[in-house]
């Protein structure tokens, strides 16, 4: 069973910029592709990045140009770097496989961007 701690989120005006952290516990880090999502409330949860074993990433459209999703194995770690936060990005940022089954979801990190 694997674990997905987030943390990294805060309080940022617009135009800001935060690093996200995942952290993966467990045996899937080398095995699976690790995405972001965020979920607003009243909105689904969306997949907003993700980046495969072999390290080709993907973007939702509405965060392309401003979000980089990176990995660091050694430290089991993925992370989601936000630039140019928008108040529309306000919402929790979860981690998780990358497709298929998900994991159970952890705590999130919460984003909101305010002026």
């Amino acid at each position: 069973q694997e674990e997905f701690v987030e943390s990294g989120g805060g309080l940022v005006q617009p135009g800001g910029s935060l690093r996200l952290s995942c952290l993966v516990i467990g045996n899937i880090f080398n095995g699976y592709g690790i995405a972001w999502y965020r979920q607003a409330p009243g909105k689904q949860r969306q997949l907003v990045a993700r980046i495969r074993t072999n390290g080709i990433t993907y973007y939702e459209d509405s965060v392309k140009g401003r979000f980089t999703i990176s990995r660091d194995s050694g430290a089991s770690t993925v992370y989601l770097q936000v630039n140019n936060l928008k108040p529309e990005d306000t919402a929790v940022y979860y981690c998780n496989k990358g497709g298929g089954p998900l994991d159970p979801w952890g705590q999130g990190t919460q984003v909101t961007v305010s002026a």
